[in-house]
């Protein structure tokens, strides 16, 4: 057996995963589809319905727009089957999400190689840092991690978990303490121990912005006393179920600690899937993970074709040797 036949059968059930995952976001676009176009030539109405359709999975008004007008180029006065629409579409939303596909990558020469993981509490953070941390360790990486949401026993103690989980120390201190001093100690830490990557948590109170604003910039200002260089990364974790929202979480995360990255969670639990990509529209920045379940291997590397074709329903996500499906997708 060779070893791209041993690969397949992972190949598959990643895909699936993703596919599974967006079923609810899927639906509504895929049903939606078929319900404007069944038995119907595309005209100025059956445009303006799809628009509607795509504002309403959330991929925001001007992208809709931007989409709807591409897609009925050449097209007018002609019956198109529904599952045609769903494959334009899966390349129109790709060609939106080919450009900030990227990989979450652990640079070698920075070591540690320190992560600020940042988001509004309840986006998932504290579990994506777990999941992270188990993927990095399973690589052969020595991670250490960094309790710095401090207002929160629940996420100091659910950290304290995943590290137990992962085999990775995790510092903490009492609720209440300071963020930037546990940031502090969690880089000496690693910097003890020979670590490959630090992961921080941080809290998420966007309901009084200048407070959280103020504390993270105190934890970088005071990791940059142990690195002028760190932190290296700055995720920002989205909660997929918060729609519109999302985009201005990413508004004001950006601005408060230079956002070097995105992942998306809880993509199993909403019809509104399609705000990831109002998100890279918009903002451009790297997407490096998306979440579509509780596992650590729901937590899947962001692909940008497979997305698109999942969401829209395009077809299963699979070519029929087992892996994703490639198309020239360019900016």
């Amino acid at each position: 057996m060779t070893d791209s036949d041993q690969e397949a059968p992972k190949k598959r059930g990643f895909f699936r995963r993703l596919k599974d995952g967006l079923t609810r976001s899927k639906t509504a676009i895929s049903d939606g589809v078929t319900g404007i176009f069944t038995k119907r030539k595309l005209d100025a109405e059956t445009l303006e319905e799809l628009e509607e359709l795509l504002i309403r999975s959330d991929l925001g008004v001007d992208l809709s727009l931007k989409i709807a007008q591409a897609f009925g180029k050449g097209r007018y006065d002609k019956e198109i089957d529904p599952q045609e629409v769903r494959a334009v579409l899966a390349e129109e939303v790709a060609k939106v999400l080919a450009p900030v596909e990227k990989p979450f990558v652990i640079d070698p020469t920075k070591r540690p190689f320190v992560t600020l993981v940042v988001g509004v509490n309840g986006a998932g953070k504290t579990t994506t840092i777990g999941k992270i941390a188990r993927k990095l360790t399973d690589d052969g990486k020595r991670v250490v991690l960094g309790a710095a949401d401090t207002f929160r026993a629940a996420a100091i103690d659910q950290l304290k978990i995943w590290g137990e989980r992962v085999g990775a120390p995790v510092i903490a201190n009492k609720v209440g303490s300071d963020a930037a001093g546990v940031a502090f100690e969690t880089i000496a830490r690693a910097e003890a121990d020979g670590a490959d990557v630090v992961m921080i948590d941080t809290a998420g109170r966007l309901q009084n912005k200048s407070d959280l604003m103020a504390e993270l910039e105190k934890v970088i200002r005071v990791i940059r006393k142990k690195d002028e260089t760190a932190p290296h990364a700055v995720l920002l974790v989205l909660d997929a179920t918060t729609g519109q929202n999302a985009l201005n979480q990413v508004d004001v995360f950006k601005n408060m600690a230079n956002v070097t990255g995105l992942v998306m969670t809880k993509l199993d639990g909403t019809a509104r899937g399609g705000i990831l990509v109002a998100v890279a529209d918009k903002f451009g920045l790297p997407i490096h993970a998306v979440g579509v379940g509780e596992s650590v291997e729901d937590l899947q590397t962001f692909d940008a074709l497979a997305f698109a074709r999942a969401l829209t329903g395009a077809d299963d996500g699979l070519a029929p040797n087992g892996e994703a499906p490639k198309a020239a997708t360019s900016a």
